[in-house]
């Protein structure tokens, strides 16, 4: 093993039984299996499955709109129909600034 490829490497160990914390190898094994992929590989899935579910799937925004963005979607909005809107994404203290 080269040591560029050293320092990219984590150490795994899996638990002595099954909990909602880890698993045993038996049980990765048996989900290897069953998967068709090799154990490292449904590690790498269980990974991405848990990222996918836990972290954003967006880039971060600039944050709320402003007063000023606000009025223009306003301007843009076609008038003189009825609406009602039933919930917001939008904080209403931001549009009274």
């Amino acid at each position: 093993m080269t040591t560029r490829s050293a320092k990219i490497q984590i150490a795994f160990r899996y638990r002595t039984v099954d909990s909602p914390s880890g698993v045993t190898r038996k049980t990765a094994k048996r989900l290897a299996e069953r998967l068709g992929v090799d154990e490292t590989q449904a590690i790498h899935l269980a990974l991405h499955e848990l990222a996918a579910k836990v972290l954003p799937q967006y880039e971060r925004d600039e944050g709320s709109l402003s007063a000023a963005q606000m009025r223009q979607i306003k301007k843009r909005v076609p008038q003189g129909t009825k609406r009602a809107v039933r919930s917001t994404l939008v904080k209403m203290e931001s549009l009274r600034k």
